[in-house]
């Protein structure tokens, strides 16, 4: 394991940072796996104009959701959410981000 690897276990591991949501793979069994959540807000461009929207995004370990794909379902503290794009890789292929929409 690297140093890195070790070093995102215990973001991941952090009641602080990290919580347990429920995912489930489309046609598979829910499993409980731990996920960074961040709901940052984003400003689109549209010609001249800029669309604000709230965003919900979600980091899940590689380790433990090796292919999440669209459509694939979110449970966080009882609310449901979908995979919505395709699901983003970081530089070390140790963490997935993926945009949710509500389900």
């Amino acid at each position: 394991m690297t140093a890195f690897a070790a070093a995102l276990d215990a973001l991941f591991a952090d009641a602080h940072l990290a919580r347990d949501v429920v995912y489930t793979a489309e046609g598979g069994a829910p499993s409980l796996v731990r996920a960074i959540l961040r709901r940052p807000d984003d400003v689109t461009g549209f010609g001249e104009a800029r669309i604000w929207s709230e965003t919900t995004r979600l980091d899940l370990r590689l380790s433990e959701v090796a292919n999440p794909r669209p459509g694939d379902r979110i449970e966080i503290d009882g609310e449901a959410f979908l995979i919505q794009g395709e699901p983003v890789r970081d530089r070390e292929r140790l963490v997935w981000t993926v945009d949710l929409r509500p389900a």
